[in-house]
């Protein structure tokens, strides 16, 4: 980018417009939160929570009339509206677009394929009645009376037995925490999931002021999430638990390649036999389309 295009930008009206109300939002979030126990008792628990809504409401109308008056197709430009994305940029973005949905699509149940072949006794396709042997049988007939045989079974496509990506304590006495799953990647998988792939849609558009706005839910997830945490770990709103906050992180990815959950390349195998496979699978090809 040249230095032309980020002072125009810097200059524009339309930035101050795409930051602007994520920033309000941001900002009232931190202020409200870090002062819930002083507001709640001088508001009271519901007062308290109605002006947080009022001001959170007021803060996503600003975002999302900024977007649809003020940023969106807004000069500078990268490129012209509605011309060819740049194909590093378009790389980029499903990346980013993938990583995102990914993320997501590891909340939601264990997708499986809704038809499987498994073996079958001989009982079990007689109805599970017993085989009727008249006479002496020899051991191949006793063998093929019960070999296992393959059939097709109809399943949920949700198998709402997976429970591999949820987090607690072991149950050995040392309280530590059993981490799997998401909770390995960042303690806040929802917010950046968000913003992972409002950056990957950021990379589409030619508009820098558009890129800013849609780039703004990361810093929401970054200093959310952190702000959060500090909350947690002095027991405001909610516990961060020591053991589990030493062995994860808020940045999406850090306590497994800075070593905290142990040998890298271990915690990044562990996580890999995590992964609800189908889930991701279908995610990647949402984002090849998007």
């Amino acid at each position: 980018m040249s230095t032309a295009k980020i002072s125009t930008l810097l200059a524009s009206p339309a930035l101050k417009w795409a930051a602007g109300g994520w920033t309000f939002f941001i900002l009232e979030n931190l202020i409200l939160s870090e002062n819930r126990t002083y507001l709640i008792t001088k508001l009271g628990d519901d007062g308290y929570h109605y002006f947080y809504g009022a001001l959170s409401t007021t803060a996503m109308g600003t975002v999302g009339y900024a977007y649809l008056r003020k940023v969106r197709a807004a000069a500078p430009l990268l490129w012209n509206v509605g011309g060819p994305v740049p194909r590093g940029a378009m790389m980029a973005s499903f990346a980013l677009n993938a990583l995102g949905l990914g993320m997501a699509s590891q909340s939601f149940p264990k997708l499986q394929i809704p038809v499987a072949l498994v073996n079958v006794s001989a009982e079990e396709s007689d109805g599970g009645a017993a085989p009727s042997v008249m006479g002496p049988s020899s051991p191949q007939q006793v063998a093929t009376a019960t070999a296992p045989s393959r059939a097709w079974k109809v399943r949920c496509p949700f198998d709402f037995t997976d429970s591999r990506a949820q987090t607690g304590t072991n149950d050995s006495g040392t309280g530590a925490a059993d981490i799997h799953g998401l909770d390995r990647i960042t303690r806040h998988p929802g917010l950046w999931a968000f913003g992972i792939l409002g950056l990957g849609n950021a990379l589409l558009v030619p508009s820098l002021p558009q890129r800013v706005w849609l780039s703004m839910p990361l810093m929401v997830a970054w200093i959310g999430g952190a702000h959060t945490d500090s909350r947690h770990r002095r027991g405001m709103g909610g516990q961060l638990r020591p053991e589990l906050d030493s062995v994860t992180s808020n940045v999406p990815f850090w306590a497994m390649l800075n070593g905290s959950q142990g040998n890298v390349g271990k915690a990044l195998m562990d996580f890999g036999g995590e992964v609800k496979g189908l889930n991701a699978a279908i995610a990647t090809g949402a984002a090849a389309m998007w």
